[in-house]
């Protein structure tokens, strides 16, 4: 464990934003909520994830997720929310959320989504390090398939350990860089299968979990909990692992 940081502080309020990511990503804003468009992969894993959240969540807050609103009471910030596919499952399970994303073409599809739904969501078009900048805090952090698209990941992190409470959780989703993650999430989803738009991932910006543990630890985070996720082709369908992290993982921390 490394030591401590005493007042940490944000010197630079987009310094983790990818202009380039941030263009891929709004170009195509409108069809975040299409489950046959360029967000297909993620409407497939987002019960798993989901799933996870809301467990990790109730566990470290003592709380039972069979509940009909077991998340009542907690503020929650998605961010890189996107158009929202995460942010409204967490309202419905009862929490208060903010939904944040860099990109404000993002933020418009995911409020006018939220209104067909009648599910209130606060959306910002606001970078971690500006949210942090401004002293607030949430009781957990969901930061899912966002790290690998970050320019700047100690200002990211930072930001997201100034945001958090200290007795809060933060839950991350990302992609792991091996052969196998090359293989599927850019060989097979981008250009074979064309699940994705070509350019999505950047493979050398994918996170060994080593690597993204190194990371969170010295940004004063102590991860809790660590699942693999699996792609079964013949049900399309996602589940957990405990053992296998070679493409998708999920990992719970909370503040050291």
């Amino acid at each position: 464990m490394t030591e401590k940081k005493s007042s940490p502080t944000i010197e630079n309020t987009s310094a983790s934003v990818d202009p380039a990511e941030i263009a891929h990503f709004s170009a195509m804003a409108a069809t975040w909520w299409d489950p046959k468009g360029p967000f297909k992969p993620l409407h497939k894993l987002n019960p798993t994830r989901i799933a996870y959240a809301r467990d990790g969540i109730c566990h470290h807050f003592s709380r039972d997720p069979h509940d009909n609103l077991p998340l009542s009471g907690l503020r929650i910030l998605d961010i890189g929310c996107g158009g929202g596919l995460l942010s409204e499952p967490m309202a419905r399970l009862g929490a208060s959320v903010v939904g944040a994303d860099a990109s404000e073409k993002n933020i418009k599809t995911a409020k006018a989504h939220a209104n067909e739904m009648n599910i209130t969501i606060d959306y910002r078009a606001v970078t971690a390090e500006e949210l942090a900048a401004s002293g607030e805090k949430f009781d957990v952090i969901l930061n899912m398939e966002v790290i690998e698209h970050v320019a700047d990941i100690p200002s990211f992190l930072n930001a997201c350990n100034m945001l958090l409470q200290d007795n809060g959780c933060m839950v991350m989703s990302t992609l792991n860089r091996t052969a196998k993650s090359w293989a599927m999430a850019i060989a097979g989803a981008e250009y074979i299968l064309r699940w994705l738009p070509k350019g999505t991932h950047d493979w050398h910006k994918f996170l060994k979990p080593s690597e993204l543990i190194r990371a969170l630890s010295h940004e004063n985070f102590e991860p809790l909990d660590m699942k693999g996720m699996i792609y079964h082709p013949f049900s399309d369908d996602w589940s957990l692992d405990e053992r296998d992290f070679s493409v998708n993982y999920l990992l719970l921390a909370q503040k050291s």
